[in-house]
């Protein structure tokens, strides 16, 4: 069978002769996936093995059971494969086709890649952090080791002039035609108001009526997740009995895989139900018909949690263009779209690259495990964000992966070491320790394989289900598991000491800062060392419980949804994290009491396992309580007539800052022996006047005197606090054959005193800053009216000249 990217298959070979590096762009169906790897090794510079790169398990070992195929072969031969759960090479193999993180992990152990002529990066507009940071390390082989390694990036929608010009000045780019079956584009509109599998499944049963008469006419449709695969095959089962529906994705088994991208055996039209798994790369048999939900599903880093979550959200234009062309990739065929065509331009161009929404945590370790501590010097179509970077250095330093200039510690390098994110191998390895790292490293993939175990949150149950599950991807898990498990023991040495007992102990040392307790008698809510909260369905099983280490959680920093764990002891977190538990000695401020509380906590993280009184508190700190709080509001507490007299003088020692500086020398001596601040006023004084010299005692004295002393020989404290101070209350008699107006300060910037004058029964008359004005001004009225009311007291005409005294009239004849 020819296939059109064969036409350009000479162009491409003189280019690989020529120089390193080419990019090809091909449109789907092209054949570029199955047609050039086997074209290169034939070459005269190709004596070992091409390597192509797939983003997917599935879209691996179909491509590599196809090009064995067309040799007449089968994988294993010629054409070889590895995936994390299945693997067939030989002696023989020349072309394995492998998963972007198999390559990853195999360049990170191996630099130079002994035994590899050229290595093909296919899909690589998928972007996936794996595919970039592989491109990365093979650029940095290329040009430090192996200067005659070829290096090919292909895809469908590519900017190959930006990959040309990341790989190389020189670096030609191929573009091959694709087969010209006619495609037509059906939009159906969306209606936010159904569930997208109730959409789904008109959809389907449409597209079924509409494209009866086509040849082929086999049905792919495009969905988020598994789940809603599950949902829309319940609905289309009770429509279309006896019609093969069936699911593609990641989960299923490599037998159910194969059955759906074959064309059924029994020459039966068919509904295949899929996630992006089938967006590329993949051919479907017999598909002419494609309906898209628009919808796709990508992990999002959280950098707040620490922690990956699925956020749904509208697929983009590039991706959709993808998806409608399986259905024109053997025939004519037809696309429905479950949105409307006015909307397709607002959709985002491309997805994101991973590099710049994902954990980073896998790359930097990766990267530091070869030396490379800045991940800036590499060559990147699009460099990992600095804050992404520096929250993985963060949580691998956590790990123990990382030392504190970020150089890979003995840890990290037997973290660095298995083929799985740092959190799970820490996981495997700390059961490794405690002589348990087949188990630990079971329960290390269950967290990865979803499918495994059967659905549920509790990972005990999942695991024991999967214990006793027989048929193919279980009992490869299991092989894979134990492969993990070996290689583990050969790395830590077992120590006596270790915790152990079951996987959830060391998924609690791997990931401390989730283990959670119960908030709330339902079980619904939970509190984490980490500080985050999480939410729990309450009928879950695991709700009962009172602690958890959870492996898994989907949704935002807070409350997200706990979707795998292990049910855990309180004796048991003692026992596994017993070295992360600190007693704190915290003091708190009761406000209502206005005095320090002592309390001790042992804690993990944010959680707190006891608590109750200290009874030996820190003195120091709670004296340095007590004057935060004496100096937080002087107000309440500090003699403000004392303040304000200090202020009105110009005297700077009582001013707030000079206070707090102050505070050493006049107020920790006051609460040395106490827990609260109902210190008497006297001694507060007393302390802040030892605070002044003795020329600033007299000056404020002098220019803020705290009495008022009457020509009648009476005394009157002087309010320097109040809205007019400084002021004085005084009755009017006592400033008899007084003529000039008191006035306090220093001089040149002395400020009258506000006279408050009242009768003999203390009652107001009047207030005045200006006393001989009043003697000579409104006096006779006040004098008229107060010989009325008390006829047995002096009104003179002319009080400036009057001695002063509070006598009665007849008193003050008798005194003379």
């Amino acid at each position: 069978m020819s296939l059109p990217v064969q036409e350009i298959l000479p162009d491409l070979l003189a280019a690989l002769r020529a120089g390193p590096n080419a990019v090809l762009v091909a449109p789907p169906g092209a054949g570029k996936t199955t047609a050039v790897p086997p074209a290169l090794i034939d070459q005269p510079w190709c004596s070992g093995q091409v390597w192509v790169l797939s983003p997917r398990r599935v879209a691996a070992r179909a491509a590599a059971e196809r090009m064995a195929q067309m040799l007449n072969e089968k994988p294993g031969e010629t054409i070889g494969y590895r995936t994390r759960m299945d693997s067939k090479t030989g002696a023989k193999t020349r072309v394995v086709v492998m998963t972007e993180a198999i390559f990853v992990n195999a360049i990170a152990q191996d630099p130079e890649l002994a035994g590899v002529s050229a290595v093909l990066f296919d899909e690589a507009h998928e972007r996936h952090l794996d595919s970039d940071l592989g491109l990365a390390l093979a650029l940095q082989t290329q040009e430090v080791l192996r200067e005659d390694l070829r290096l090919l990036v292909m895809s469908a929608t590519i900017d190959g002039a930006r990959f040309a010009a990341l790989m190389g000045p020189d670096t030609p780019v191929l573009e091959s035609a694709g087969k010209a079956w006619p495609l037509e584009l059906r939009w159906l509109g969306s209606d936010p108001a159904r569930r997208i599998e109730d959409r789904m499944a008109s959809a389907l049963l449409t597209a079924w009526r509409e494209t009866a008469n086509e040849p082929g006419g086999d049905i792919l449709a495009f969905l988020p997740g598994v789940g809603e695969i599950e949902r829309v095959r319940e609905r289309l089962e009770e429509r279309l009995a006896g019609t093969p529906i069936l699911p593609l994705h990641g989960q299923c088994e490599p037998a159910a895989q194969r059955e759906a991208i074959r064309k059924d055996a029994q020459g039966r039209r068919r509904i295949v139900l899929a996630t992006a798994i089938a967006e590329t790369s993949l051919t479907l048999d017999g598909v002419s018909v494609v309906v898209d939900s628009g919808l796709s599903r990508h992990a999002t880093f959280d950098v707040a949690a620490g922690t990956s979550h699925l956020v749904t959200r509208q697929s983009s234009r590039a991706a959709s263009d993808q998806c409608a062309g399986r259905a024109a990739r053997q025939q004519a065929g037809t696309a429905y779209r479950l949105w409307e065509e006015a909307a397709h331009a607002g959709r985002p161009a491309y997805d994101p690259p991973e590099i710049t929404t994902a954990d980073l945590a896998p790359l930097v370790l990766t990267l530091a495990r070869i030396g490379e501590r800045d991940p800036a010097a590499l060559r990147w179509l699009d460099g990992p964000p600095a804050a992404l970077v520096s929250g993985a250095r963060e949580r691998l330093r956590a790990l123990g992966a990382l030392d504190a200039d970020n150089r890979v510690t003995p840890f990290g390098e037997a973290l660095a070491s298995l083929p799985m994110d740092p959190v799970h191998g820490a996981l495997v390895l700390h059961g490794a320790r405690a002589g348990e790292a087949e188990a630990a490293a079971r329960l290390a993939l269950l967290l990865q394989e979803r499918a495994l175990g059967g659905r549920g949150e509790d990972l005990h149950q999942r695991l024991m289900r999967w214990d006793g599950q027989g048929g193919g991807k279980p009992e490869q898990a299991r092989k894979l598991a134990a492969g993990w498990a070996r290689r583990a023991a050969t790395i830590v040495e077992r120590c006596r000491h270790a915790p152990g007992g079951h996987p959830g102990l060391h998924l609690a040392l791997a990931m401390p800062g989730h283990v959670a307790r119960r908030r709330d008698a339902s079980g619904e809510n939970w509190i984490s060392a980490g500080g985050r909260g999480f939410i729990l369905d309450p009928t879950s099983p695991l709700a009962r419980g009172e602690w958890l280490a959870i492996g898994d959680a989907q949704g935002q920093a807070k409350g997200a949804r706990i979707t795998a764990a292990w049910p855990l002891e309180e004796a048991e977190v003692e026992q596994a994290l017993g070295r992360q538990i600190e007693r704190r000695h915290l003091l708190r401020w009761n406000a209502g009491e206005q005095r320090v509380e002592a309390r001790q906590e042992r804690r993990l993280g944010a959680i707190t396992l006891a608590t109750g009184p200290d009874p030996d508190p820190d003195a120091e700190a709670i004296v340095d309580l007590l004057v935060e709080k004496l100096l937080e509001d002087p107000a309440k507490h500090l003699p403000q007539a004392l303040l304000a007299r200090a202020r009105h003088a110009g005297i700077d020692a009582f001013a707030p800052e000079a206070l707090a500086g102050s505070a050493e020398l006049w107020a920790r001596p006051l609460l040395g022996k106490r827990r609260d601040l109902k210190l008497p006023k006297g001694a507060l004084t007393d302390a802040l006047l030892n605070l002044l010299d003795w020329d600033q005692r007299q000056a404020l004295d002098r220019l803020a005197p705290r009495e008022f002393v009457t020509p009648a020989g009476t005394h009157h404290a002087i309010d320097y606090e109040s809205d007019g101070a400084p002021q004085v209350e005084v009755r009017v008699q006592a400033l008899f054959g007084l003529d000039r107006h008191p006035m306090i300060g220093p001089k040149g910037q002395d400020t009258p005193l506000l006279l408050h004058l009242t009768s003999p029964a203390g009652r107001p008359l009047q207030a005045t800053r200006d006393l001989p004005g009043f003697w000579r001004g409104s006096w006779a009225d006040v004098a008229k009216d107060m010989k009325g009311r008390y006829p047995r007291h002096r009104w003179p005409d002319r009080p400036w000249e009057e001695a002063p005294s509070l006598k009665t009239k007849n008193a003050f004849e008798r005194g003379r």
